[in-house]
């Protein structure tokens, strides 16, 4: 990894020590936690949407928890990222996504951390919708 992996080593760095939108909304459209038990990561996303359906707008995100460099970090730019994008956005990102705001490569064992707050932003939107019905989300292996 050249020069440009440091740079984004310190980004990781920079967003775990100083996160991005870190609390709780005070009025979130809905909020929802999940956990990665083999790291110990736990996020709480907030998420106030503006419209409804597959076109409503993500307006405000928050998160709060507790883990490793790499799961706060991720929800620290994901909580960057997702103001101004839909529902549908929302829904179809996968790994790869979260693993390019990152910017860096990401042992097999820490992709659970990485998108952690992914799947929670996810699984909350379909609780929302009443398409799941669960209390937490847990991140286990082959996810």
């Amino acid at each position: 990894m050249g020069l440009g992996s440091d740079m984004y080593r310190q980004q990781i760095l920079d967003h775990y020590k100083n996160p991005r939108n870190y609390g709780e909304l005070e009025d979130p459209t809905f909020s929802h936690v999940g956990e990665n038990p083999m790291c110990g990561d736990e996020i709480r996303m907030d998420v106030a949407l503006s419209g409804e359906g597959e076109d409503a707008v993500i307006e405000r995100v928050a998160f709060s928890g507790d883990g490793c460099a790499i799961s706060q970090a991720s929800a620290s730019l994901l909580s960057e990222e997702l103001p101004g994008t839909t529902v549908a956005e929302l829904l179809e990102m996968d790994r790869d996504d979260v693993i390019d705001l990152l910017g860096v490569d990401i042992s097999p064992m820490r992709i659970k951390c990485a998108v952690l707050a992914e799947k929670v932003a996810q699984d909350g939107v379909e609780i929302h919708r009443g398409e799941l019905d669960t209390e937490k989300t847990t991140i286990e292996d082959g996810e």
